[in-house]
């Protein structure tokens, strides 16, 4: 990194992109790093805009670019992940402090047990009995600021600005991948193309990562999440767009019950409140009905244009 300063200032024809992951520049230690003349670039998973091109289908998504999908066969993408999800999990001796390296493995393997649950919020009791959130602090910042694990923390009022509301101690964890959430609880490829009843709990899980994975990739959305004092009503993902707060609910396949959101309305008064399933877009008075594969592109249109779709 240190010689990419040269090139600039001594051989400027030269174009070189250089890519590293958040473990390699986060957490290096004794390496010199330059100012100045350096721009940053995040690069998230796919969404599902670009998956589709990445499969031939750019019928269904306009004017994005073109991406490369080498193979349809699911065996094959499993075989893929598994070896990033190893990968990381030999990151962890190689980047990661010794004495944290043990709760960092049991953070990261209770993510999907985590999200499979009702109510969402991470609990360090399911880590092991009698766990603190003291004992597991300094291993949640390292997966986090390596961006293996995208935290979603709870607001304990809807007013803008979110972040001025963050309730601290009640967060859910996402993987950055859902992709990699299935891959890490050994799915049939079998059930995930055609669905079982048995896959019903965690195909939510899977809907809920995947949601966040379209916002994460978004410019100037910060996603939370809101219960009421009782946590008996959830908002999946509350979103602060900058002039307005948009509460989006997350339904797997076509189960449209939206008693939470139509509370939050109630009590509230969004200026648009979002319900998204593998349904059509639909119109339903003050609840407006979101496709899935859209949520992305309708998130960053409400935060460009307010609340005209």
């Amino acid at each position: 990194m240190t010689a990419l300063k040269y090139f600039n200032e001594d051989a400027p024809e030269y174009a070189i992109i250089c890519a590293e992951s958040l473990l390699g520049v986060a957490r290096q230690k004794g390496t010199s790093f330059p100012v100045g003349e350096d721009e940053f670039f995040d690069l998230f998973p796919m969404t599902f805009d670009e998956f589709m091109i990445a499969l031939g289908k750019e019928l269904f998504v306009d004017q994005l670019q073109k991406k490369i999908c080498f193979s349809r066969h699911l065996t094959q993408v499993q075989m893929i992940q598994q070896q990033i999800l190893d990968a990381f999990e030999q990151d962890f001796s190689k980047h990661a402090p010794v004495e944290i390296v043990s709760r960092i493995r049991m953070l990261w393997h209770s993510i999907p047990a985590q999200l499979t649950k009702e109510n969402k919020k991470f609990i360090y009791g399911l880590l092991k009995e009698g766990a603190r959130a003291k004992e597991y602090e300094i291993a949640l910042l390292w997966l986090i600021d390596c961006g293996l694990v995208h935290r979603v923390n709870r607001v304990n009022r809807p007013n803008l600005p979110l972040k001025s509301y963050e309730d601290l101690k009640a967060f859910k964890l996402f993987l950055p991948d859902v992709g990699l959430l299935s891959c890490m609880t050994r799915l049939d490829q079998r059930i995930l193309v055609h669905g079982k009843t048995l896959f019903q709990e965690f195909n939510g899980a899977l809907t809920e990562q995947y949601v966040l994975q379209q916002l994460k990739a978004l410019d100037r959305i910060e996603p939370y999440y809101w219960t009421n004092d009782r946590g008996s009503a959830e908002i999946d993902f509350l979103l602060d767009a900058g002039r307005q707060i948009i509460p989006v609910e997350v339904k797997a396949e076509s189960n449209l019950k939206a008693k939470s959101l139509k509370l939050f309305h109630e009590k509230y008064r969004p200026g648009i409140a979002v319900r998204t399933a593998m349904t059509d877009y639909r119109q339903d008075g003050w609840l407006t009905n979101i496709p899935l594969w859209a949520i992305g592109q309708t998130i960053a249109h409400l935060a460009d244009h307010g609340t005209d779709l």
